[in-house]
C-alpha cells in the first residue's frame, strides 16, 4: 500500500468515526477528524472540504430542531453577529500563514478545550449578550482557521443551561452560520482546488453512513457517558497531533514531544476514572 492509499484509508476511517460522534452529540465532526487528517493534509487542502460537509450536517441538525429556533435565536444572535469579523480575519490569516504554524495553533487551542469538556466544567456567564459578541468573534476566527468550533461552543452553551433540544438547535444555527460564512470566504480566497474536492468526495460516504449510526447509538446509551468517551478520543487524537507538529516544526525532538500526548492521556484518564467512580450522570 503506497502513501496515497494510506492517506485515503486514514481519511475514510477518521471521517466515519467523526460522523458517528457528530450524529450522537450534534457536534464533534471537525474536532475529531481534523487532528488526524492534518497529519496527511494541510489546512488549506482539508479545511474547504470539512467546511462544505459541515454546512450540510448543520443544516440537517437545524431542520430536525426547527421548532426550538424561535426560543433560542435571541440568545445566540450576538454570537452569530460577533462571528462575522472573526471568520473574515481567520480566513485571511489562513491564506497567508505557513501550514505548520496553523496546525500548532489548532492543536494548542483545542487540547485544553477538549479536556475541559471531558471534565464537565460549567461556569455560567451572567452578561450573556455582551459575552456572546466577544465569544462569537473568537470562535469565528478559530473556526475559519481550523474548522473547529464544537468544543468551545459546547462549553459556552452548556454553561448557560440550555436543555437538550435547545442545546442542539443553538449548536445547529451557530455552526451553520459559521460554516456558511467560512465557505463563502474560502470561495473568494480561491481555496476550492481539485485536491480539496478529492478529499470531500472521499469523506462523503463515511459521513452518510456514520451520522445515522451515531444518532442510533445515543438513543441506546447514557448521553453523558457517550459524550465523555467521545471527548477522550478527541483528547488522544489532539495530543498525538500536537506532539507530531512540535517535531515537524523542530520545537521539540522525539521522544520528548510525545510527553504532550502522555500528559493528555494521563489527565483524561484521571477525569474518566473520577466520572465512572462517582457514577455521575448529568
Amino acid at each position: 500500500m503506497n502513501e496515497t492509499d494510506i492517506g485515503t484509508t486514514v481519511l475514510i476511517l477518521i471521517a466515519f468515526l467523526a460522523a458517528i460522534i457528530n450524529g450522537g452529540l450534534g457536534y464533534g465532526f471537525s474536532s475529531t477528524a481534523v487532528p488526524v487528517a492534518l497529519l496527511v493534509y494541510t489546512n488549506k487542502v482539508l479545511n474547504p472540504a470539512i467546511v462544505l460537509i459541515e454546512v450540510v450536517i448543520n443544516l440537517y441538525i437545524l431542520v430536525i430542531h426547527w421548532k426550538n429556533i424561535k426560543t433560542i435565536f435571541p440568545r445566540v444572535f450576538p454570537i452569530i453577529i460577533g462571528a462575522i469579523p472573526g471568520v473574515l480575519l481567520g480566513a485571511l490569516l489562513l491564506s497567508r500563514v505557513d501550514s505548520g504554524w496553523i496546525k500548532l495553533i489548532t492543536f494548542s487551542f483545542l487540547l485544553p478545550l477538549v479536556l475541559l469538556q471531558a471534565g464537565g466544567i460549567r461556569r455560567p456567564i451572567h452578561s450573556e449578550k455582551a459575552a456572546g459578541l466577544f465569544f462569537g468573534t473568537g470562535v469565528g476566527f478559530f473556526y475559519s482557521v481550523t474548522t473547529v468550533s464544537g468544543p468551545p461552543l459546547a462549553l459556552m452553551l452548556s454553561n448557560q443551561g440550555l436543555v437538550k433540544k435547545e442545546f442542539r438547535a443553538a449548536l445547529g444555527i451557530i455552526r451553520l452560520s459559521l460554516s456558511s460564512l467560512t465557505a463563502v470566504s474560502y470561495y473568494y480566497l480561491r481555496f476550492y482546488q481539485p485536491e480539496s474536492m478529492g478529499v470531500l468526495a472521499t469523506m462523503i460516504p463515511s459521513v452518510v453512513v456514520g451520522i445515522p449510526i451515531g444518532t442510533y447509538i445515543i438513543r441506546k446509551v447514557d448521553p453523558e457517558t457517550f459524550r465523555r468517551i467521545c471527548m477522550s478520543f478527541d483528547a488522544w487524537f489532539v495530543g498525538f497531533g500536537l506532539s507530531r507538529v512540535l517535531i515537524q516544526l523542530n520545537l521539540l525532538q522525539s521522544p520528548w514531544a510525545y510527553s504532550i500526548l502522555a500528559l493528555a492521556i494521563f489527565i483524561d484518564g484521571g477525569l474518566l476514572y473520577q466520572y465512572f467512580k462517582q457514577g455521575n450522570r448529568k
